[in-house]
């Protein structure tokens, strides 16, 4: 299924669900580059998405997506964590 295009409204880009540009912001995090993201990077990437309390979706979206338990998502877990920043409505100018 092809990806719908992003909406302009306000000057900002509202990102649909199963957007690659969230995909890609939240692999950009990866600060050490090891291919995984911790509980710090994913609340940075919520801090850049202007989210409303970064910590806490960061908290929740580890809890939704880290099927291993390890306390890390990384790239077979990814999908699911932005399944779950997607639920939000984030946009981006």
């Amino acid at each position: 299924m092809p990806l719908k295009p992003s909406i302009y409204n306000n000057n900002h880009i509202i990102l649909p669900p199963e957007s690659d540009k969230l995909t890609d912001i939240f692999r950009s995090f990866d600060k050490n580059g090891d291919k995984r993201l911790s509980r710090d990077e994913i609340k940075e990437a919520f801090n850049y998405l202007h989210s409303h309390f970064p910590g806490w979706r960061a908290f929740w979206g580890l809890k939704y997506a880290d099927a291993n338990k390890d306390g890390y998502i990384d790239e077979n877990e990814l999908k699911e964590l932005v399944s779950f920043a997607s639920k939000f409505g984030y946009t981006l100018k």
